[in-house]
Protein backbone atom coordinates (compact mmCIF):
# COMPACT_ATOMS: atom_id res chain seq x y z
CA UNK A 1 0.00 0.00 0.00
CA UNK A 2 1.38 3.61 -1.18
CA UNK A 3 1.66 6.07 1.67
CA UNK A 4 0.10 9.26 1.16
CA UNK A 5 2.84 11.76 1.93
CA UNK A 6 1.49 15.53 3.45
CA UNK A 7 3.78 18.23 3.07
CA UNK A 8 5.12 19.91 5.82
CA UNK A 9 3.58 23.46 5.08
CA UNK A 10 0.09 21.84 4.81
CA UNK A 11 0.18 21.91 8.88
CA UNK A 12 1.44 25.07 8.88
CA UNK A 13 -1.36 26.39 6.23
CA UNK A 14 -3.87 25.10 8.60
CA UNK A 15 -2.99 26.89 11.69
CA UNK A 16 -2.48 29.94 9.48
CA UNK A 17 -5.64 29.60 8.28
CA UNK A 18 -7.41 28.70 11.98
CA UNK A 19 -5.81 32.19 13.12
CA UNK A 20 -6.92 34.01 10.61
CA UNK A 21 -10.55 32.61 11.01
CA UNK A 22 -10.09 33.36 14.76
CA UNK A 23 -9.12 37.01 14.04
CA UNK A 24 -11.73 37.24 11.70
CA UNK A 25 -14.26 36.08 14.33
CA UNK A 26 -12.81 38.38 17.17
CA UNK A 27 -13.28 41.96 14.55
CA UNK A 28 -17.00 40.70 13.74
CA UNK A 29 -17.43 40.68 18.02
CA UNK A 30 -15.54 43.74 17.96
CA UNK A 31 -17.53 45.61 15.54
CA UNK A 32 -20.66 44.55 16.73
CA UNK A 33 -19.95 45.80 19.96
CA UNK A 34 -18.62 49.40 18.80
CA UNK A 35 -22.02 49.05 17.11
CA UNK A 36 -23.86 48.67 20.04
CA UNK A 37 -21.78 51.89 22.20
CA UNK A 38 -22.37 53.34 19.03
CA UNK A 39 -26.11 53.61 19.34
CA UNK A 40 -26.34 53.57 23.21
CA UNK A 41 -24.45 56.93 22.76
CA UNK A 42 -26.80 58.14 20.18
CA UNK A 43 -29.61 57.28 22.20
CA UNK A 44 -28.04 59.12 25.28
CA UNK A 45 -27.60 62.67 23.23
CA UNK A 46 -31.01 62.08 21.53
CA UNK A 47 -32.33 61.58 25.13
CA UNK A 48 -30.77 64.68 26.34
CA UNK A 49 -32.41 66.71 23.91
CA UNK A 50 -35.80 64.89 24.41
CA UNK A 51 -36.10 65.06 28.58
CA UNK A 52 -33.16 67.41 29.36
CA UNK A 53 -29.66 67.08 30.62
CA UNK A 54 -30.12 66.17 34.14
CA UNK A 55 -32.76 63.61 33.41
CA UNK A 56 -30.76 61.68 30.47
CA UNK A 57 -27.68 61.73 32.54
CA UNK A 58 -29.79 60.10 35.41
CA UNK A 59 -31.18 57.45 32.62
CA UNK A 60 -27.67 56.73 32.06
CA UNK A 61 -25.03 57.39 34.97
CA UNK A 62 -24.01 53.65 36.11
CA UNK A 63 -22.66 52.80 39.93
CA UNK A 64 -19.35 54.55 40.88
CA UNK A 65 -19.25 56.84 37.72
CA UNK A 66 -17.33 60.13 37.85
CA UNK A 67 -18.13 63.41 36.67
CA UNK A 68 -15.36 66.65 36.15
CA UNK A 69 -17.42 69.95 36.80
CA UNK A 70 -17.25 73.41 37.00
CA UNK A 71 -13.57 73.38 37.10
CA UNK A 72 -13.36 70.94 40.09
CA UNK A 73 -12.26 67.74 40.29
CA UNK A 74 -13.85 64.47 40.22
CA UNK A 75 -17.32 63.94 41.97
CA UNK A 76 -19.70 61.25 42.76
CA UNK A 77 -21.83 61.50 39.42
CA UNK A 78 -24.77 60.30 40.94
CA UNK A 79 -24.91 62.44 44.21
CA UNK A 80 -24.01 65.16 41.45
CA UNK A 81 -27.48 64.56 39.77
CA UNK A 82 -29.35 63.78 42.19
CA UNK A 83 -28.64 67.29 43.59
CA UNK A 84 -27.84 69.37 40.63
CA UNK A 85 -30.10 70.60 37.85
CA UNK A 86 -29.28 72.19 34.78
CA UNK A 87 -32.55 72.14 33.17
CA UNK A 88 -31.76 75.95 32.03
CA UNK A 89 -28.68 74.53 29.99
CA UNK A 90 -28.96 72.40 26.59
CA UNK A 91 -26.02 70.51 25.90
CA UNK A 92 -26.09 69.14 22.94
CA UNK A 93 -23.09 66.01 21.17
CA UNK A 94 -22.32 64.12 18.45
CA UNK A 95 -19.78 61.61 18.45
CA UNK A 96 -16.68 61.34 16.07
CA UNK A 97 -14.49 58.61 17.70
CA UNK A 98 -15.16 55.38 19.43
CA UNK A 99 -12.95 52.96 20.96
CA UNK A 100 -14.72 49.65 22.66
CA UNK A 101 -12.50 46.43 24.49
CA UNK A 102 -12.47 42.85 23.09
CA UNK A 103 -14.38 41.56 25.77
CA UNK A 104 -16.99 44.71 24.77
CA UNK A 105 -17.40 45.61 28.60
CA UNK A 106 -15.79 48.94 28.32
CA UNK A 107 -15.59 51.73 25.60
CA UNK A 108 -14.94 55.12 25.05
CA UNK A 109 -16.61 57.66 22.68
CA UNK A 110 -15.39 61.60 22.11
CA UNK A 111 -16.53 63.99 19.89
CA UNK A 112 -17.51 67.60 19.53
CA UNK A 113 -20.62 69.17 21.96
CA UNK A 114 -22.16 72.27 22.29
CA UNK A 115 -23.99 74.05 25.91
CA UNK A 116 -26.59 76.93 25.45
CA UNK A 117 -26.08 78.49 29.10
CA UNK A 118 -28.84 81.72 29.22
CA UNK A 119 -27.51 82.91 32.42
CA UNK A 120 -23.87 83.68 30.74
CA UNK A 121 -23.47 86.97 28.36
CA UNK A 122 -22.21 84.44 26.04
CA UNK A 123 -24.56 81.87 26.29
CA UNK A 124 -22.88 79.39 23.49
CA UNK A 125 -20.11 76.86 24.78
CA UNK A 126 -18.49 74.86 22.58
CA UNK A 127 -15.46 71.60 22.92
CA UNK A 128 -15.27 68.40 22.52
CA UNK A 129 -16.75 65.39 25.18
CA UNK A 130 -14.98 62.24 25.89
CA UNK A 131 -17.02 59.61 27.52
CA UNK A 132 -16.10 56.40 28.87
CA UNK A 133 -18.65 53.71 29.18
CA UNK A 134 -18.79 50.18 30.99
CA UNK A 135 -21.38 47.64 30.01
CA UNK A 136 -23.19 46.04 32.83
CA UNK A 137 -25.49 43.14 32.61
CA UNK A 138 -25.53 43.79 28.55
CA UNK A 139 -26.40 47.77 29.27
CA UNK A 140 -24.05 50.05 28.25
CA UNK A 141 -23.56 52.55 31.22
CA UNK A 142 -21.99 55.97 31.89
CA UNK A 143 -18.91 56.21 33.96
CA UNK A 144 -17.01 59.26 33.45
CA UNK A 145 -16.87 62.30 31.02
CA UNK A 146 -14.55 64.88 30.81
CA UNK A 147 -15.13 68.05 28.34
CA UNK A 148 -12.36 70.33 26.90
CA UNK A 149 -13.57 73.73 25.71
CA UNK A 150 -12.65 75.47 23.05
CA UNK A 151 -13.37 79.26 21.88
CA UNK A 152 -15.41 79.61 18.78
CA UNK A 153 -17.29 77.15 16.86
CA UNK A 154 -17.66 73.28 16.20
CA UNK A 155 -19.83 71.79 13.77
CA UNK A 156 -22.16 68.54 15.35
CA UNK A 157 -22.40 67.58 11.66
CA UNK A 158 -19.71 64.44 12.24
CA UNK A 159 -19.82 60.75 12.12
CA UNK A 160 -17.84 58.13 13.87
CA UNK A 161 -16.38 55.88 11.54
CA UNK A 162 -14.50 52.33 12.55
CA UNK A 163 -11.94 52.44 10.45
CA UNK A 164 -10.71 55.56 13.03
CA UNK A 165 -9.99 52.88 15.44
CA UNK A 166 -7.98 49.78 14.01
CA UNK A 167 -4.78 51.94 14.21
CA UNK A 168 -5.53 51.71 18.10
CA UNK A 169 -6.53 47.85 17.46
CA UNK A 170 -3.36 46.72 15.29
CA UNK A 171 -1.29 48.35 18.06
CA UNK A 172 -3.08 46.03 21.50
CA UNK A 173 -1.81 43.29 22.72
CA UNK A 174 -3.34 40.11 20.98
CA UNK A 175 -6.08 38.61 23.94
CA UNK A 176 -3.43 35.57 24.94
CA UNK A 177 -0.98 38.12 25.29
CA UNK A 178 -2.94 40.55 27.62
CA UNK A 179 -4.11 38.22 29.81
CA UNK A 180 -0.63 37.16 30.80
CA UNK A 181 0.22 36.92 34.42
CA UNK A 182 0.78 40.08 36.38
CA UNK A 183 -1.28 42.19 33.99
CA UNK A 184 -3.71 43.69 36.63
CA UNK A 185 -5.41 46.92 37.61
CA UNK A 186 -2.59 47.41 40.02
CA UNK A 187 -0.14 47.49 36.71
CA UNK A 188 -2.44 49.64 34.64
CA UNK A 189 -2.14 51.94 37.66
CA UNK A 190 1.73 51.50 38.31
CA UNK A 191 1.59 52.74 34.82
CA UNK A 192 -0.57 55.89 35.85
CA UNK A 193 2.18 56.92 38.43
CA UNK A 194 4.90 56.23 36.40
CA UNK A 195 3.74 58.90 33.51
CA UNK A 196 3.20 61.19 35.87
CA UNK A 197 7.14 60.76 37.16
CA UNK A 198 8.46 61.02 33.16
CA UNK A 199 7.14 64.30 32.95
CA UNK A 200 9.27 65.90 35.16
CA UNK A 201 12.22 63.61 33.75
CA UNK A 202 11.38 63.81 30.40
CA UNK A 203 8.90 66.80 29.80
CA UNK A 204 5.65 66.31 28.46
CA UNK A 205 6.43 65.69 24.85
CA UNK A 206 9.01 63.20 25.76
CA UNK A 207 6.43 61.60 28.30
CA UNK A 208 3.89 60.90 25.94
CA UNK A 209 6.40 59.92 22.99
CA UNK A 210 7.46 57.73 25.32
CA UNK A 211 3.99 56.37 27.17
CA UNK A 212 1.93 57.05 24.44
CA UNK A 213 0.43 55.17 21.28
CA UNK A 214 1.22 55.77 18.13
CA UNK A 215 -2.36 56.77 17.05
CA UNK A 216 -2.69 58.95 20.43
CA UNK A 217 -5.25 61.22 21.13
CA UNK A 218 -5.42 64.13 23.21
CA UNK A 219 -7.74 66.71 24.42
CA UNK A 220 -6.81 69.71 25.67
CA UNK A 221 -8.55 73.15 26.72
CA UNK A 222 -8.50 75.65 23.78
CA UNK A 223 -7.08 73.18 20.86
CA UNK A 224 -8.52 71.35 18.72
CA UNK A 225 -7.96 67.14 19.13
CA UNK A 226 -4.23 66.23 18.28
CA UNK A 227 -4.16 62.59 16.45
CA UNK A 228 -1.05 60.79 16.15
CA UNK A 229 2.23 60.84 18.27
CA UNK A 230 4.03 63.06 16.40
CA UNK A 231 0.97 65.69 17.15
CA UNK A 232 -0.34 64.50 20.67
CA UNK A 233 2.74 65.19 22.25
CA UNK A 234 3.78 68.37 20.39
CA UNK A 235 0.78 70.20 22.05
CA UNK A 236 0.81 68.32 24.88
CA UNK A 237 4.49 69.31 25.50
CA UNK A 238 3.56 72.98 24.05
CA UNK A 239 0.41 72.93 26.91
CA UNK A 240 2.43 71.62 29.95
CA UNK A 241 5.72 74.03 29.41
CA UNK A 242 3.02 77.12 28.88
CA UNK A 243 1.43 76.20 32.84
CA UNK A 244 4.59 74.50 34.58
CA UNK A 245 7.74 75.87 35.74
CA UNK A 246 10.43 73.59 35.72
CA UNK A 247 11.74 73.94 38.89
CA UNK A 248 8.42 73.17 40.09
CA UNK A 249 7.42 69.51 39.72
CA UNK A 250 3.52 67.99 39.51
CA UNK A 251 2.73 65.08 41.82
CA UNK A 252 0.13 63.04 40.14
CA UNK A 253 -2.56 61.73 42.30
CA UNK A 254 -4.30 58.56 40.98
CA UNK A 255 -7.86 58.25 42.00
CA UNK A 256 -9.64 55.67 40.36
CA UNK A 257 -10.03 53.82 37.06
CA UNK A 258 -11.23 50.37 35.38
CA UNK A 259 -9.89 47.65 33.54
CA UNK A 260 -11.70 45.74 30.87
CA UNK A 261 -11.95 41.86 31.26
CA UNK A 262 -9.76 41.32 28.23
CA UNK A 263 -7.46 43.20 30.12
CA UNK A 264 -6.30 44.56 26.95
CA UNK A 265 -7.98 47.76 27.83
CA UNK A 266 -8.27 50.63 31.21
CA UNK A 267 -9.11 53.77 31.94
CA UNK A 268 -7.46 55.66 34.82
CA UNK A 269 -8.58 59.65 36.43
CA UNK A 270 -6.72 61.91 39.05
CA UNK A 271 -5.27 64.80 39.69
CA UNK A 272 -2.03 66.81 38.34
CA UNK A 273 -0.71 69.58 39.94
CA UNK A 274 2.29 71.32 41.36
CA UNK A 275 2.93 72.24 45.13
CA UNK A 276 1.25 75.18 46.75
CA UNK A 277 3.93 75.49 49.35
CA UNK A 278 6.95 75.84 46.73
CA UNK A 279 4.12 77.34 44.14
CA UNK A 280 3.81 80.30 46.73
CA UNK A 281 7.38 80.49 47.41
CA UNK A 282 8.76 80.62 44.14
CA UNK A 283 6.14 82.98 43.10
CA UNK A 284 4.51 80.37 40.24
CA UNK A 285 0.72 80.13 39.84
CA UNK A 286 0.27 76.84 41.09
CA UNK A 287 -0.70 74.04 38.31
CA UNK A 288 -3.96 71.75 38.93
CA UNK A 289 -5.97 69.97 36.36
CA UNK A 290 -7.93 66.61 36.20
CA UNK A 291 -6.98 64.36 34.33
CA UNK A 292 -9.02 61.37 32.49
CA UNK A 293 -6.74 59.04 30.57
CA UNK A 294 -8.10 55.41 28.60
CA UNK A 295 -5.02 53.01 28.07
CA UNK A 296 -4.34 49.84 25.83
CA UNK A 297 -1.58 47.39 26.23
CA UNK A 298 0.30 46.41 23.90
CA UNK A 299 2.45 43.76 22.31
CA UNK A 300 5.62 44.61 24.28
CA UNK A 301 3.39 44.08 27.83
CA UNK A 302 3.29 47.93 28.16
CA UNK A 303 0.53 49.68 28.89
CA UNK A 304 -0.13 52.58 26.32
CA UNK A 305 -2.23 55.94 26.26
CA UNK A 306 -4.71 56.00 24.07
CA UNK A 307 -6.33 58.82 24.75
CA UNK A 308 -5.73 61.88 27.37
CA UNK A 309 -7.81 64.60 28.57
CA UNK A 310 -7.45 67.53 30.37
CA UNK A 311 -9.29 69.51 32.51
CA UNK A 312 -8.03 72.84 35.20
CA UNK A 313 -9.24 73.18 38.35
CA UNK A 314 -10.87 76.17 39.09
Amino acid sequence: MLKRLIPPNFFIAIIALAKISSLAAQEVNLFQYWLELAAADQTYADLASEIGRTEAFREFLGEDSIVFRDGRGPVDALEEYRTANWEADELTWESHYIDVSRDGDLGLTSGPYELVDPTLEDPYLFGHLVSIWKKNNGRWELMADMAAGIPGYLSLNVEPDFEDTRPVLEETAHPAMANVEGNSMQALIDADNLFGLSINFRGGQRALLRYGLESTRVYLPGMAPAIGAEAASSVYGAYLDNELSTINPISLTHMGGYLSTSREMGYTYGIMETSTGEALALGVRQFQTSYLRQWRFNENNEWRIAVEVLNPLN
